[in-house]
């Protein structure tokens, strides 16, 4: 090869280098321009507590109402994480180890409960166990006057851990079906008992499962509003929505400080154990330890899985049909009709929600699983920052941003759609990324050989591709803003109503009953949800 030819070909190397980092260049900027636009709200959080005075500020951190406050979120979320593994890990064993009978449906009844919103469960649980509820009911005729109460600490934690313990049921699961049984084998030929296997071989494997899904629920008690406002706990998303609400912005500010940094805490614990579980709990394909003979303990093995079941789906699914059939004082009337235009809403709002997420998601998906820097990945993780962050501090933020500097768009449909997109992009993100990583890199390579432009390439090649997978995260995104109460409540605009908000007011008013129709439809549509990611996880 000559002088002249060797300069060609690195002039033509260069040349393709330069032209292939134009694009990766260009979507790295628009993807940390999105990504810095998703945590701009966060921002006006740590601002407005700034703009507190010192001495006020002190004051407030270190008054009785914020010591307890801080004391009951830890006791909240302290006894529905603990509470969540306790009922989790046994359902998951015995669904995977045990010859527990129709194991299939158990399998099935276990992970439900996520379909029901917790704040629909904490009615559901209001209706059958608070005063003049179904309990109270059919026990006024023996002469019981009085039931102990649903409300307080004991309530939100029974309620809360009732609809998250199947995140701390399904890692775990998941970790008990790519356990390699050989392990187990092995222990039992050293005269270990199969308590002794489980405890020394079995349970340092499935940990990271374990604290994982633990990690998933802490993060949700945290972050719930909801349940612990109907069970009239006080806790941080309950004070700061009262703040907001009596206009006490600054108590508010420092409340959702607090708050923010301990969500932060959770969710930089739980990267760490992302990052640190990879192939911990994917299926590698060895083989499984036999199946435990339960025995006599096969009667209450049912027993127990029969209960759960009953208290997560029968109870609330029952509840509901009875408002839906029963009339009188509390199930009609009260001028609280329910009119079209409130499903109308919530349809709009959550197709608006969904399409942006879908387009948003894109670039931001794509540099994290083609780019070749270590940075790449930054967008990305930084989206889930949102996810993290409760709804109640997310819809204060926004209140703040639009009283301040973007008035025109306070209380309008605008800045209720971007809490949404802030909210929920990472369920979008993931998805998309999933499907990015299945398609060949070179079929990318294949069609700029053809003298394709980048963005030409990725239309005509990757994007029918990948398409599944963005219609699985436009789904997810649309389903759960539905489901969406806090930033809904604060950030609608005036006379605005949706499925969620028409619940509230008509559960604040004592109408349970007008509350039926709606309500079933959002565990109608939780469970689409579900069957979706059922769906992707069968494909995968």
């Amino acid at each position: 090869m000559g002088t002249k030819d060797r300069y060609e070909r690195l002039r033509e190397q260069a040349t393709t280098s330069e032209r292939d980092s134009s694009p990766n260049t260009l979507l790295a900027v628009v993807s940390l321009a999105i990504s810095l636009l998703l945590l701009s709200p966060l921002v006006w959080v740590f601002i407005r507590a700034g703009e507190i005075e010192f001495a006020r500020a002190l004051e407030l951190l270190t008054s009785d109402t914020t010591v307890s406050v801080t004391l009951n979120t830890l006791a909240l979320v302290t006894g529905v994480t603990v509470a969540s593994i306790v009922i989790g890990v046994p359902l998951a064993i015995l669904t995977v180890q045990t010859d527990l009978p129709f194991r299939r449906f158990w399998t099935i009844t276990s992970a439900l409960p996520l379909v029901v919103p917790s704040y629909i469960g904490a009615f559901a649980f209001v209706s059958a166990f608070g005063p003049r509820g179904v309990l109270a009911d059919l026990l006024s005729p023996l002469g019981v006057e009085q039931i102990p109460t649903i409300y307080g600490l004991h309530g939100a934690i029974l309620v809360l851990t009732l609809f998250t313990y199947p995140y701390v049921f399904l890692t775990t699961r998941a970790s008990l079906l790519s356990f390699d049984g050989t392990v187990v084998e092995a222990a039992r030929t050293l005269n270990h008992t199969r308590w002794e296997a489980f405890r020394r071989v079995t349970l340092p494997q499935i940990a990271p499962g374990i604290a994982a899904g633990a990690l998933l629920v802490a993060l949700y008690a945290l972050s719930d509003f909801g349940t612990p406002a109907i069970m009239q706990y006080d806790v941080f998303t309950r004070m700061i929505y009262n703040e907001f609400g009596a206009r006490r912005l600054d108590y508010a500010s420092v409340l959702s400080m607090l708050l923010l940094v301990m969500a932060l805490g959770i969710l930089a614990v739980e990267s760490r154990l992302s990052a640190g579980r990879d192939g911990a709990y994917v299926s590698s394909g060895s083989r499984r330890p036999g199946r435990i003979r339960l025995g006599y303990w096969k009667g209450p093995a049912l027993l127990f899985c029969g209960a759960i079941a009953s208290l997560c789906l029968v109870l609330p699914v029952g509840i509901l049909l009875q408002w839906l059939l029963r009339s009188g004082t509390g199930y009609s009337g009260g001028g609280f009709s329910f009119e079209a235009a409130y499903a109308w809403n919530s349809v709009g709002l959550a197709a608006a929600a969904a399409a942006i997420c879908v387009v948003a998601a894109l670039p931001i998906a794509y540099l994290s699983a083609r780019g070749s820097s270590g940075l790449s990945s930054l967008p990305e993780r930084a989206t889930y920052v949102g996810y993290a962050v409760p709804g109640v501090v997310l819809g204060l933020a926004l209140v703040y941003l639009g009283l301040r500097y973007v008035p025109f768009l306070y209380q309008s449909v605008i800045l209720l759609v971007f809490a949404y997109v802030v909210r929920f992009l990472p369920q979008a993100v993931g998805t998309t990324e999933s499907s990015i990583l299945q398609v060949d890199p070179q079929y990318i390579e294949a069609a700029r050989s053809l003298g394709y432009h980048p963005l030409s390439a990725f239309r005509k090649v990757v994007l029918p591709l990948v398409a599944p997978g963005i219609a699985a995260g436009a789904a997810l995104v649309f389903l759960t803003t539905m489901k969406e109460l806090p930033a809904t409540l604060m950030l609608r605009p005036t006379g605005f109503e949706t499925f969620v908000t028409y619940i509230w007011l008509v559960q604040g008013a004592g109408y349970y009953g007008q509350a039926a129709v709606p309500a079933l439809v959002l565990v109608g549509l939780s469970g689409l949800s579900m069957l979706v990611i059922l769906r992707r996880e069968d494909t995968s």
